[in-house]
Order: structure tokens, then sequence, then C-alpha cells
């Protein structure tokens, strides 16, 4: 039986909520500071070509400016990584990071110098100033051809940067069972995170020599990269994270902090960088298109047999995270199904593509679509029910994946799909003789926390004022997804405060403790269980001294209200001033800094992966109806739920809102979200031509939140920041098969592609 808490579950509202909706939050861009210079980046206009000549003269004589730097003036210009703690020693070690172009230009977009001016107006003087000239090469822009020994090579001798596999059991056999077998291939695109804020941020040098930089940052440990670019100590680099407007994953790597860094510390004066919209379309990394060659067998009563796949991610010109994101998508192809026979290739490859990295769903999410789609395919050749299909092949508590993980938590994915289904209610009818009304729906499963090889620990420390309200101090960044307020929700819990009795100071490299990256749906998990330990840690120093002031045992105790009672004799209590007055007068300070670390499994050793990669999974479903123009091909979703086991909620509030934002975001990833190149040459990066949804596009989505406490999380709970973005897609991909009866599949699902399909010229189009 779930036990009852005061501050966990509840709809509690958060400190930063109403400064955002009256547009008062101090992001980024809104921090200055006086005598500030303005910074812009040069970038290459090339995507492949060699630098022949580079003159900067004519643009450091410009009055006004006071600075210009190219590769030359950087201490350790080959030296940055993509995360501290997260590069992983696979695929192509040659495939080194500049901070600006040396000698070689490897995508359109890539910076070659940067300017420091007293205004934006003259930086970007000096930006046209600037003389290059390019002799090009030849590049390569597709992922398949960039297999291909011919290829032109990104760096080193070889494109293909990572590779991963599962083996499980005998797929021949497996197949040979098979009475029907499935085999498609699926494409999906290159995506824009079209975050709300820029990457920006401001750096100055302060008077003990320190480089601080005040930015938007996902990772405040990247002030370790700082120093290595700088050649100086990690302890003369400082980063103030700020609240984020949105991130998934685009502040991930490195960004702007670099670059303010450089230009502080040469010219000595405060620097402002913020990225334009132009530059968020074209300058920074994106999520990986893959194309997914999958082939799934069953038997006549649907059970599975056998899955064998092909998987091919387009890394862009540098490695970033892309080895990383292959494992995530490897050991989440087969989808949250107990295959018994399992055969998976996953590569992951350098082009003169604009570069892929972090971005929500991890590579989770592109599986989702192709996993979704066979079993949909399956169902309607065994003329079986979708969802009757799938429930008897879930993943149970104690199954071993086809990575040899065993599942500890609870799979309420019957229950998740069967509400989620229930909640559209009945059909919708068509709205004219030309539209055509489906449904459909998808499972999914992602993984929360970081693999488990990484060591990944996380830090925080709580005090008690004399007044009773806490103090908590966690170096966790806030994305918008309520980082702080959970940390907030949780000590309050343990101490028996209100919420707005407790101060959290985050996202300080000098000032909070480390408590890692706020990535890979992590933060709860690991920075959550770090302020559950440290508070109950304090809260042990009080019982124990108000055990000596009452006569009682320390167990018997309660703190509820800013009060300690003996639960078993209501009338002795004390007020919690006394108690932490007598603890300071004894010594016994109630402050704690403690530390979780998750569970730690041996690195692997192979590119087959046969040990356990995560801590857990986060299972859901989401379900949706849509219309179908068939005579433009426009599809408009009509409803849509979302349902998954989040373990348990910390702030309802902020689970909903994590469950409706990645609704949203899966719809235009599902719809209209279509990043084009052309050999190398961004075509849709701005938001005219590059379409994301608006509310607009958005039916109300009905949230449905399941609770099995059985996550690794503190109190039970499970992670929802990326699992909410996984079945959006494929459930819509499903509702449209299901009104037009043809598969689309090359996301994303264009008026185009729907009206090609429907004219029989293939759903690939």
């Amino acid at each position: 039986m779930s036990r009852e808490y005061s501050v966990i579950g509840k709809r509690l509202p958060g400190v930063d909520e109403k400064d955002k909706v009256l547009g008062s939050t101090v992001f980024a861009d809104d921090f200055s500071l006086p005598g500030m210079l303005h910074a812009k980046v040069f970038r290459a206009t090339k995507a492949s070509a060699r630098l022949k000549r580079l003159d900067v003269s004519k643009a450091r004589a410009l009055p006004g400016v006071a600075c210009v730097l190219t590769a030359e003036d950087v201490p350790n210009n080959e030296s940055v990584k993509n995360v501290v703690g997260q590069t992983t020693e696979v695929g192509l070690l040659e495939a080194k990071h500049q901070v600006l172009v040396r000698e070689r230009v490897r995508y359109w977009g890539e910076p070659v110098a940067l300017v420091a001016a007293e205004t934006p107006k003259i930086a970007m003087e000096a930006l046209k100033a600037i003389e290059v000239d390019y002799e090009e090469l030849p590049g390569v822009f597709d992922p398949l051809e960039a297999m291909k020994p011919s290829a032109p090579k990104i760096h080193g001798d070889n494109n293909v940067i990572a590779s991963w596999k599962l083996r499980k059991g005998d797929v021949a056999k497996g197949f040979a069972e098979a009475d029907v077998i499935v085999e498609n291939t699926y494409r999906t695109p290159r995506q824009e995170h079209a975050h709300i804020e820029p990457e920006s941020g401001v750096a100055w040098v302060d008077d003990s020599g320190v480089v601080t930089v005040r930015y938007a940052a996902q990772v405040i440990e990247h002030y370790r990269d700082i120093a290595t670019v700088l050649g100086i100590p990690e302890s003369r680099v400082r980063i103030i994270g700020t609240l984020i407007g949105g991130g998934f994953g685009g502040k991930e790597d490195v960004t702007v902090e670099v670059f303010l860094a450089l230009l502080a510390w040469k010219t000595g004066r405060p620097v402002k960088l913020t990225f334009t919209r132009e530059e968020m379309g074209y300058g920074r990394h994106k999520r990986h298109p893959y194309v997914l060659k999958f082939k799934t067998g069953a038997k006549k009563d649907g059970t599975l047999t056998a899955l064998e796949a092909e998987v091919v991610s387009d890394a862009g010109a540098y490695v970033y995270l892309s080895p990383w994101v292959l494992i995530y998508s490897t050991v989440h192809s087969t989808g949250p199904y107990l295959i018994p026979n399992v055969k998976v290739d996953a590569y992951s490859v350098l082009t003169n593509n604009i570069m892929t990295s972090a971005f929500r769903g991890f590579g989770g999410m592109q599986m989702a679509v192709a996993y979704e789609a066979q079993m949909d395919e399956l169902a309607l050749r065994l003329g079986m029910d979708p969802l009757e299909l799938r429930k008897k092949n879930f993943l149970k508590t104690g199954d071993v994946t086809a990575s040899y993980q065993e599942i500890t938590s609870q799979v309420r994915l019957e229950e998740c799909a069967r509400k989620a289904l229930e909640a559209l209610g009945p059909n919708s009818q068509p709205s004219s003789a030309h539209a055509k009304v489906g449904r459909g729906f998808a499972c999914c499963w992602q993984s929360y926390g970081r693999m488990t090889y990484l060591h990944d620990t996380s830090n925080c420390w709580v005090n008690l004022e004399m007044d009773g309200s806490a103090v908590v101090r966690s170096g966790i960044p806030d994305l918008g997804g309520g980082q702080r307020e959970s940390i907030r929700a949780i000590v309050a819990e343990v101490l028996g405060l209100k919420v707005q009795e407790v101060q959290v100071i985050s996202t300080d490299s000098q000032v909070t403790p480390l408590a890692g990256t706020v990535t890979a749906t992590r933060a709860l998990y690991m920075s959550g269980n770090a302020a559950k330990l440290a508070a109950e840690s304090v809260r042990r120093i009080i019982a124990e001294q108000a055990a000596e002031m009452l006569g009682a045992r320390p167990e018997d105790l309660e703190l509820r209200d800013k009060t300690v009672f003996c639960r078993e004799e209501p009338g002795k209590k004390l007020a919690l001033t006394e108690v932490i007055k007598q603890c300071l007068f004894r010594g016994r300070i109630p402050q704690a800094l403690e530390t979780f670390r998750a569970p730690f499994t041996e690195p692997i050793t192979s590119d087959v992966i046969k040990d356990p990669v995560f801590p857990d999974f986060t299972f859901g479903a989401q379900a949706a109806e849509v219309e179908v123009d068939t005579e433009t091909g426009q599809v408009k979703v009509l409803k849509w739920a979302t349902a998954y086991d989040v373990g348990k909620a910390i702030n309802l509030n902020r689970v909903e809102g994590q469950m409706e934002g990645g609704a949203a975001q899966g719809l235009g990833f599902g719809l209209m979200e279509d990043y084009l190149e052309s050999d190398g040459l961004p075509l849709t990066w701005n938001l005219h031509d590059y379409l994301i949804p608006t509310s607009k596009d958005m039916p109300d989505i009905r949230c449905i939140v399941i609770e099995s406490e059985s996550g690794k999380g503190p109190y039970g709970a499970k992670g929802i920041g990326e699992p909410a973005i996984g079945a959006a897609a494929p459930a819509l991909a499903s509702a449209v098969r299901d009104a037009i009866g043809v598969r689309i599949t090359h996301l994303p699902i264009t008026p185009e592609r729907v009206f090609f399909a429907l004219q029989g010229k293939g759903g690939a189009a």
C-alpha cells in the first residue's frame, strides 16, 4: 500500500513559474555587465574544403573591434572534448574536435574565427571584413555511401566511428520457426532542437584571475574543457549556470562557453555571445537521422520468434556523442518485447553533414519508429488485434533482454496502452467526403540514468538554518523540467517542511557540489537520490538530539510543521528551532554532504553488448486519432493520450508537463520537422522553412500517470523527461496507416509523402 506523503506527489507551484509567465526571469541573454564586448562567430560556407587563406587584418583594424581570434590564437585548439566524463574510447580516435578551423573545413557553418567588438553592429561589420579562400574537397553526404571503402574520408582512414551488436539465440532458426515475416526499411530525419532560448552567455575574468562564464548549460562540468583549451588550471575556471529556456540535449555539448572564455581571457573584458536563430539552425548539432532495416518473425499465435536489424546513423562531421547514442539505439532496438533470437548490427558513420549528438530520446525514439511499425504490420498479417499481439510479447519483471539485462522494475505496458486507447473516447467522424479518420497507438521503453559502467555520482549538501528553514546546494542545472523543484520537494518531505521553507542553490561549479549532467533523464534519479540521502543525514542529527531532549528513541520521532513529535506519545514534542539550537550548542551541526553512487557494471569490452548497460527503464504508451485529407495529404491530429508508469510522481504538474511536451515534440518529429541539406548545405535552417508544432497543431493531451513505485529514483520514481517522446511518432504513423491503408516508412509524414503514397508511389517518398 502506497504511503501518504505531505509534499511528494502533490501539485505544487515552483518558485520559477511566476517569473517565467511574466517574462521577468533573467535568462542567459538577459544578463549584461558594464564595459561588455559583443562577440560573433565567423563560419565556413563550404561543407568540405581546405582553408587556403584566412585574412583577418581588415577586421582587426576596424575601430571598435577589440579582438579577432583564429585557430593560431587558441592555446589548445584540438583539445576540446564533447562532454567531460562522457568521452568514450571507441571508434575513430583520429576524429578530434577543433575549436576553430585550422586547415580542414568539414561541415557548412563550422567556426573559423571569433570577433569581439564594442557593439553588435561593429562585430557584424568585422565579420564582413574577414577574407577567406577555400580549396573545395570531395565530400560525402549519405551515411550508406560514407561506409564504402572508396568514400572520401572525413577523419583518418575510416568513416565508421562506432559499431555495436546484439546477439541472442539463433536468428536463422527463429525465422525458420516463423509463420509470418515482415521486412521493411525505415528512415527518420535530422531534427532541430528549436528550444526557445538560443545558446547564450557572458564571460569575464574576476579580480582573482578566475575565468567565469555565466551561460545556459546542461553540463557545468564543461569548466574542465575550458581550462584545457586555455591551458590553465581547472581551479581558475568557474561556470555559473542559469535557468534554461529549453535544451533537449542542445546545450549538452560545448556551445558558446569556450568561445566566451577565450575572448574574455584574451581581452580582459566581459564578453557576451548569443547565437542567432540562424546559427541555432546550422551552427550546432541535431538529432541523428537513421536508416533502419528491420526483419521480424512471429508464429501464427503471435509469439515473436526472431528479429534481425541493421541500424545506421549519420554522425555528421564530428564524433560528439554518436557512439553513445548508438549504444542506446542498439539496446533499445528490440522494443519492450521478449524476443528469443536477435541479431542487430548498428553503425554510426561520419559525413560532411552538420554534426549530430544528444537529443531528447537519445537514440531510443528512432528505434521505436521501426519496432512499433513492425508490430503493427505483423498484427495485420496475422489478423490479430495490435494490443493483443503486444501483450503476448511484452517484457515482464525478471525477463532478460537481448543485451542480457534483467528487468527489475515493474512493466505496466498493457495498462498504459489500454488506458491511452480508452482515453481517446468515441471515434470521430470525418469532416468531409475526402477525409479519412484513423487511430493508432505505440508502446516504448527508454532507459533513465547514464550507462552503469561510468561510475556516475551526484553530490548534494543540505543545511538547517536556526529558524528551521533549509538550504540545499546542488550543481544540477534546471533545464526547465523542474530539477530544482524536485530537490526542494524531496528535502521538504524528509525534514517535514513546506516547500517554501527550502531554498535550493544550484549550478555553480565553484559554489555547489557537482551533481553531474542534466542529461540521460538522470537528474531526478541521481541528484534526487543525493538530496534524499543528505536530508536523511540531517534528519538523523535532529532526531538523535531531540531523542536526548525528550527521553525517546530517535526512530520513534517524526518531523512535521517545524515540530519534532513522538509518534507513540503525541504530547511529547519540541519546536524544531529548539532542537537546532541545542544541536549547535553541542557542536552537532545539522548539515550534511552526501554522494549518491549509481550501480556500477564493468565497461563494455566488445562490440557485442552482453552485459547490463542501464540502471532501469521507463515504460509507456501513446495513442492518437488523426484525420487525413486524401486530396492534399494533410494530417490533422484530433485526439491524443499519453500514459506512462513514472514509478512515483514527485510533482504531478511537472510530470504532466514533461508528458505533454514530449507528445508535442514527438508530433513535430513525426509529421512536420524535416531538416534538409543538399550536399551539406542547410536548406531548412530557419523557423520559416523548418516547421515546428504550434498550439494550433496540438489537440488537448490527456495525460495518464501510473505509479508502480518500482523505480530506482527517490520514493520509487522513474525518469519521464526522455521517455515522454518515445511513443509519439510511431503512434501517429500507426494512426495514419489506419486511416489510409498505406504505411509511410520515411518520417516525417508530410503531406507530400502521404499524397504520393495514396497515388501508389510508395510510403518512402
